[in-house]
């Protein structure tokens, strides 16, 4: 018997979603077997009506005090032809604060998906949409991935409107602007990007909202979607392309800064982008100190980025090729402690790596009070049985200790994964050619950073600028000096005090 493959065809986006001429028919058709569709009738004046909407959608107190209320009470619908009693609803008889009128049978569908209740007669061509959301949410709370020291102690959440609320209560004025966009055929996610509208650069802000309307989905619902499918080189890099934060503080910073802000429905996030190696070495807090303490402190980062990327690839390089590099007593030390160890260097560091990893991993996966016990008992334990059992040398412990605890200086735990990636290929390379293969591929992970860009700007800027001016923001300078924003950014007013 011959298998045939099956064929896949291209699937094209369906719009509308529902072609089908509005009527109360054809809603009860589109919410078919749907337990929390609720169809109520309703006495609207002398005429039968009906009021539709998605029981835990819409907020029932607000829908009896809001809606079903003043059309219990009132008489001004008395008398009145269908047409003339629904524009009474809608002028002066119910209380909601927002209401209007909905002919597509599509629009009308993702009204009540978000909450709204629609009021329909039979015969009319047009419904009432009426906006009574209910607002059940987890409440906003301190961030829990970003600790704030000087800073706000409040963080995004799932809902998408209180988000945006704690973004305009920081930059109060108009010209902070919101579009929406819609993702996912099935998931119907509410994207909403962000900017000030006369400073950032237009070319980002299109350009952002042309690749969001290009995703075509059938759920957007996960982080990594957005970072995968609004940046085209995020499948050729490990590294971050699209910075995100919990705090709004720190997304707001950076939306005055001339970035483009992303914020999705249903995570707790803030997304900005264009992004660069050098945003990814801030912290939250670097300007709430003094800037010689934070100056030092991003220095410091820089050079624990190096030691985390490069420290085990120099020790195996050393230990397997280049012995005159260390000194008479350390390395007879090292040999000493290798005696009985009956493993290579290479294939302790990458086994110590890979445990490391797996430590990690297992730790944040499992709830907090058995993830530090996990914690504690891989890398005491173990580690010190690992030592006394003359399986790891010491020496090698130490170096992926340090290693490890150099990269958790990070402020981005996303380019801290990247690095780690990048550190495994660096100890096979030098401990299977030495310090020539690690300055080769020090050259090739220059040379795919310097290929790497976000939405135009170079991701090795501030040290790819040409300009001389952008380098300082590798240190953080007095604030009374830092008068004009990051020439890369191309933001239509560059400076931000006198």
């Amino acid at each position: 018997m011959i298998e045939t493959k099956e064929k896949l065809e291209f699937h094209p986006r369906k719009e509308p979603q529902y072609d089908a001429a509005l009527s109360i028919k054809a809603i009860e058709e589109a919410f078919s077997d749907c337990v929390d569709f609720i169809k109520r009738g309703i006495q609207i004046g002398e005429h039968r009506g009906y009021m539709f909407y998605v029981l835990g959608m819409a907020r029932n107190e607000r829908v009896s005090d809001y809606l079903l209320k003043p059309i219990a009470q009132t008489h001004k619908l008395e008398g009145l032809g269908k047409m003339d009693a629904l524009e009474m609803l809608h002028r002066e008889v119910l209380y909601d604060v927002s209401h209007y009128w909905q002919d597509k049978l599509d629009d009308v569908i993702n009204d009540m998906i978000k909450g709204n209740v629609v009021f329909a007669l039979e015969g009319i061509p047009v419904m009432l949409s009426c906006i009574v959301p209910t607002e059940e949410k987890r409440s906003i709370s301190s961030p829990q991935n970003e600790p704030s020291i000087k800073g706000g102690k409040d963080s995004f959440v799932e809902s998408i409107r209180t988000n945006t609320s704690l973004v305009r209560r920081r930059l109060r004025l108009p010209s902070l602007k919101i579009q929406e966009v819609i993702v996912g055929r099935q998931s119907r996610t509410w994207v909403d990007i962000i900017y000030i509208e006369g400073l950032t650069n237009p070319s980002f802000v299109e350009e952002t909202k042309r690749r969001l309307e290009a995703i075509d989905i059938d759920a957007f619902i996960d982080a990594g979607q957005l970072e995968e499918y609004v940046n085209d080189n995020a499948r050729k890099t490990p590294f971050p392309l699209v910075a995100y934060t919990e705090r709004p503080d720190r997304f707001c910073a950076n939306i005055v800064d001339g970035r483009v802000g992303l914020i999705v429905d249903g995570l707790p996030l803030g997304f900005f982008l264009p992004t660069n190696i050098g945003l990814f070495f801030k912290a939250n807090e670097d300007k709430s100190k003094n800037w010689m303490e934070a100056s030092f402190l991003r220095l410091l980062r820089y050079m624990c980025m190096l030691v985390a990327l490069y420290l085990p690839a120099l020790y195996v390089s050393a230990v397997n090729f280049h012995h005159e590099m260390l000194p008479a007593s350390l390395a007879w030390s090292i040999m000493q402690a290798k005696i009985d160890v009956p493993f290579s260097t290479l294939f302790e560091l990458i086994l110590l790596l890979i445990a490391f990893e797996i430590v990690q991993e297992a730790a944040v996966r499992l709830p907090p009070a058995i993830g530090t016990t996990v914690s504690i008992l891989g890398g005491l334990v173990v580690g010190s049985a690992a030592v006394q059992a003359n399986l790891i040398s010491p020496a090698v412990l130490i170096v992926v200790a340090a290693a490890g605890i150099a990269g958790y200086t990070m402020p981005s735990q996303a380019f801290s994964g990247a690095l780690r990636l990048w550190r495994l290929v660096f100890v096979i390379v030098g401990g299977m050619t030495g310090l020539f293969g690690v300055v080769s591929a020090s050259v090739l992970l220059v040379y795919h950073l310097a290929n790497l860009q976000s939405f135009g700007v170079p991701y090795l800027s501030p040290f790819a600028s040409t300009e001389g001016e952008e380098i300082k923001n590798v240190l953080r300078l007095p604030l009374s000096v830092m008068k004009f924003r990051e020439r890369v950014l191309k933001t239509k007013n560059r400076r931000t005090q006198r």
